[in-house]
């Protein structure tokens, strides 16, 4: 890994450290929770733009695959790569990480490193960030508004629909091919299976999350129906 990738890592674990403890101290009667949520909404909404604006060619933006990867897209990644380790360490501080979470992280930790490390398939690792993070805003969201008082509203419910959409067009339907071009192609193992068990992640979230829009949409005609 390149020196100035490793400093750009070390400054970004700084820098979302310090936004998050900025929002920490404006939101200050707000939780823990809440002010990581917003830091993770502006991690989400600026990975998907430096993925879009790295990606070499519109018509087919996952290549040229496994191929060396471009200093744009090198940043990127070290970009969230500095996100994920500092959202592991406040998920550790919180207490409250679940084991699939923890999976999540580790998977996306060592994958983003591997491809910083080879310096190779930085367009699949590009389409990743956006496929991953497009439906990121609306799962902060939906908690954000839980705790500004909007729990079980429509407002709520517009907002768990939305994310459920978005975590489905991108995680189960990009995810997929993304997971397939990626193997097929000649990418390092580590980077095979990275993207195996990111998709394997997904899928068993996209389970859970089939299940909470289930209740939430009997939850809410029910309560109609009164």
């Amino acid at each position: 890994m390149e020196d100035y990738i490793v400093n750009l890592v070390l400054w970004g674990v700084i820098s979302w450290t310090a936004t998050f403890l900025f929002i920490r101290k404006v939101f200050s009667k707000r939780s823990f929770q809440f002010s990581n949520r917003i830091v993770s909404t502006i991690h989400a909404i600026l990975a998907v733009t430096l993925a879009a604006l790295s990606v070499e060619d519109w018509s087919c933006p996952v290549c040229p695959l496994a191929s060396k990867s471009s200093p744009a897209q090198m940043k990127t990644l070290a970009v969230s790569l500095a996100y994920l380790i500092y959202d592991l360490v406040c998920c550790l501080f919180e207490e409250q990480i679940g084991l699939d979470n923890t999976i999540h992280h580790l998977v996306s930790i060592v994958g983003v490193v591997a491809g910083l490390s080879y310096q190779q398939c930085g367009s699949e690792m590009a389409a990743t960030a956006i496929i991953t993070e497009i439906s990121s805003p609306f799962l902060h969201l939906r908690e954000l508004l839980k705790e500004l008082g909007y729990r079980d509203t429509g407002l709520n419910l517009i907002a768990d629909i939305m994310f459920a959409i978005m975590f489905s067009i991108g995680r189960m339907i990009g995810g997929p091919y993304l997971c397939y071009v990626t193997l097929s192609a000649n990418n390092p193992l580590l980077i095979k299976a990275m993207a195996l068990g990111l998709q394997l992640v997904s899928a068993f979230w996209f389970y859970k999350i089939a299940r909470m829009v289930r209740y939430k949409l009997v939850k809410w005609t029910s309560k109609k129906a009164i």
